[in-house]
């Protein structure tokens, strides 16, 4: 969301807190200038700008251990606060709880924080202790879309994370609804698939930092009768390979794949199976990995 032209300073209680839904999905690098390019986009004016964005905790994490995101966005006139909880997601798509409010200056707001209903943000040990914790910056390109009868914002986002010395690159695509049904995110995904090398990606941009910052990257388990564990354990281990470059991180997204082969869906066992063996080339991410992976996404997700 463009800073400099949100006004909306409403506060809505925990208890009913407004929704984001979005697809996320990490791009190849060789992809940007094709996304750019493609039709869809055409008859739509997109926006650019560079945003700055620093994330805030306190020295014990304790937003960290609440799963909750606290961002101060802005362009270098206008700021944006913002808060997320984790929600809940699957495959890429996310559904949480969001909170927006507009800042004149570089600084939080710590009374609009308080009036949330947000827990940890009702202490005040709490609030008093927030700092800057990481950073990132990047470029974002957008544009709002009408798809199938719904109203889809898509966010080109090019840029890095920056925690301390560490440093890596953001390539990805969100896709939010605004209005309609969800399946619409997943539409317009696959045609995006079919020109652009892409895959759904799970981990926030805050996420990425926390395990930067660490340098640790954890994964979920995986049981064999939960296939959607495995599918989420794949994804998962993809983010973390795209940030760690640790082959070990390839190696558990195959086998969390390979568990899906005993899937009793003949079709889910046949596209993970194919998926697993795309991770063993060296150049897998490309436009038929994408379109494999939503496929897959359909068949478990959405019936």
């Amino acid at each position: 969301m463009n800073p400099s032209t949100h006004d909306d300073n409403t506060v809505t209680n925990a208890s009913n807190p407004p929704q984001e839904v979005e697809l996320k999905l990490a791009l190849g690098q060789d992809s940007v200038e094709t996304l750019k390019a493609h039709p869809l986009l055409q008859a739509t004016t997109c926006e650019t700008y560079r945003l700055a964005n620093v994330y805030y905790d306190t020295p014990e994490r304790a937003l960290e251990q609440y799963r909750v995101a606290l961002r101060l966005r802005g362009d270098g006139q206008r700021f944006v606060q913002t808060v997320k909880t984790a929600g809940h997601g699957h495959g890429g798509l996310h559904t949480r709880g969001e909170w927006e409010t507009p800042r004149d200056a570089e600084s939080l707001d710590t009374d609009w924080l308080a009036g949330l209903g947000v827990t940890p943000f009702e202490q005040d040990d709490v609030r008093q202790s927030l700092q800057p914790v990481y950073r990132t910056d990047f470029q974002r390109t957008q544009w709002l879309l009408e798809h199938e009868g719904s109203h889809i914002e898509l966010a080109l986002d090019i840029g890095e994370i920056i925690v301390g010395e560490h440093r890596v690159a953001i390539h990805e695509i969100e896709l939010e609804l605004k209005d309609g049904r969800e399946n619409a995110l997943w539409s317009l995904a696959e045609q995006l698939a079919g020109q652009c090398a892409l895959r759904p990606a799970n981990a926030s941009k805050a996420a990425r930092a926390v395990s930067l910052r660490e340098q640790q990257w954890t994964l979920p388990a995986c049981a064999l009768d939960m296939p959607e564990q495995c599918l989420e354990r794949a994804i998962l281990a993809l983010d973390a390979f795209q940030d760690s470059q640790q082959p070990s991180f390839l190696y558990d997204a195959r086998q969390a794949l390979l568990n899906l082969t005993r899937h009793d869906d003949p079709e889910v066992a046949t596209l993970a199976g194919r998926l697993a063996d795309l991770l063993s080339r060296t150049q897998w991410l490309d436009c038929r990995f994408g379109q494999q992976w939503l496929l897959l996404m359909q068949h478990l997700y959405r019936g």
